[in-house]
């Protein structure tokens, strides 16, 4: 089999990001023909799609004893690319380094990385030397090629072996610009999580937190976004305002957050393709915790007047707040249900800080936290099934439990960790711990196991990470 003939049934996808932070994001991605650049298309019937016919899922319990070995990526011809000065060879190692970070970081494989790994030749990418990966002990085997193409961009592709077999379970393609590289290393790492797990995919995504500096009593905090893996780090506000409490629109598009300009509290809506604000609504009343509404129409929050703390929405696009609670009890924070039917919030209406849930026009509101301690935070997750919370008993932990309140499980076990947010799949949740004594924050993140806990390096203090969906 030819090489070019192997790379037919490639999904080719142009992931065209410029490098600019504020250029416009919507023709982020553009299917081409393989022969575009330069594949000889043949029929898909071959092999079906994705690899049609050879199924593979791996279940929890099995997951860490799989091995995969993910080699350095390829190249036809070493040549200068503004990715890499050293060349398309130095960049394959640096994407192999980025899949084999993204898998062994979630927690749930057992990868080998490619720096102790043959490296395999450009023409074993489509035809493996079995051998050697079988006297490795590999279960699974990640190959792939990056090629510098006349226009300037790059092509990377991904295969997932199963060395058992010696078949090919799922390959892709990318054509992406060199500032992009990273973009086709978390696809392809995706890609091998979704092929071997049945979840659905979240390394390409991107977080939003909020940057600290400066002593704790006069904390400095910036807007700042970031690659999921904390690559491709940028400030967004330059901390002449106090930024609070980010969250991304359902399409990724925007981030409404909390900022205090003069001592008053307005929430805004940053466009990420124009680098464009909006002002959606401002008081000079406290309030707290914008989040989106499912279909990106409304903004929650929370405002106190008179000493009386509601829920209210807002159109996201600006205009007259509607008031969604009426109690004299404190209500704050607000995240709607994927289907948008429903709101989880916290409350002290029963004379301690609990979470609730109500009806999404205010009604049929019931408290769900019946387990000691108190419940601050809540956040629903993508997937529907669980509710992740600041479970308060002492000290701070993050937990989880089924949108009833039952099943309540701690997933940490620090002095102060808050404010959990999602990964697109619902399987991992980032939150923001607190050292005593210092006042540092850090955003670490683990998995529904709470086996499996990391931080999550950043080039300064981090609170309110908010995770966003995949990108498209």
């Amino acid at each position: 089999m030819t090489f070019s003939k192997a790379l037919a049934p490639f999904a080719v996808i142009a992931l065209a990001l410029s490098a600019s932070p504020a250029s416009a994001q919507s023709d982020l991605l553009t299917d081409l023909d393989p022969a575009d650049i330069g594949v000889d298309p043949v029929d898909q019937a071959d092999m079906g799609e994705e690899g049609e016919g050879i199924s593979v899922t791996v279940t929890a319990d099995s997951w860490q004893d799989l091995g995969i070995a993910i080699a350095a990526f390829a190249t036809n011809r070493d040549q200068p690319t503004p990715a890499n000065a050293s060349g398309t060879q130095a960049l394959g190692l640096e994407l192999a380094r980025v899949v084999y970070s993204d898998l062994r970081f979630n927690g749930l494989f057992r990868p080998v990385g490619p720096d102790s790994l043959p490296r395999p030749t450009y023409g074993e990418i489509t035809d493996p030397a079995w051998g050697t990966w079988r006297g490795r002990s590999a279960e699974m085997l990640v190959h792939g090629y990056v090629r510098a193409n006349d226009d300037g961009r790059l092509t990377v592709g991904c295969y997932l072996y199963d060395v058992a077999l010696q078949s090919e379970l799922v390959r892709e393609g990318w054509v992406v610009n060199p500032s992009e590289w990273r973009r086709a290393a978390h696809k392809c790492s995706d890609l091998v999580y979704s092929r071997l797990s049945g979840e659905s995919p979240f390394f390409d995504s991107r977080i939003a937190y909020i940057a600290e500096t400066g002593p704790k009593d006069n904390r400095i905090k910036r807007l700042a976004i970031m690659d999921s893996d904390g690559a491709n780090h940028r400030f967004i506000t330059n901390g002449q305002s106090t930024a609070l409490t980010p969250r991304y629109s359902p399409d990724y598009s925007k981030i409404a957050y909390l900022s205090y300009v003069d001592g008053n509290p307005r929430i805004y809506v940053y466009d990420i393709g124009t680098g464009r604000q909006t002002l959606v609504t401002q008081s000079s009343n406290p309030t707290f915790a914008p989040r989106w509404s499912p279909d990106g129409r409304y903004i929650l929050y929370s405002m106190a007047v008179a000493g009386n703390t509601d829920i209210y929405r807002v159109p996201a696009t600006g205009g007259q707040p509607e008031r969604l609670t009426f109690s004299p009890a404190i209500e704050v924070g607000g995240s709607y249900s994927p289907d948008g039917s429903q709101i989880v919030f916290e409350s002290d209406q029963s004379g301690s800080q609990q979470c609730y849930v109500m009806n999404a026009d205010g009604s049929n509101q019931r408290r769900i936290s019946f387990f000691g301690g108190r419940c601050a935070t809540p956040e629903w997750s993508p997937r529907g099934d669980q509710i992740a919370f600041t479970y308060i008993a002492g000290d701070f932990r993050i937990a989880v439990m089924n949108p009833q309140g039952r099943n309540m499980r701690t997933l940490t076990n620090a002095w102060h960790d808050e404010a959990p947010t999602w990964a697109p799949n619902g399987r991992i949740i980032q939150f923001f711990r607190t050292e005593r004594g210092s006042g540092e924050t850090a955003i670490y993140q683990v998995d529904l196991t709470g086996e499996n806990e990391r931080r999550l390096r950043t080039p300064v203090g981090a609170s309110d990470p908010a995770w966003g969906p995949v990108l498209p």
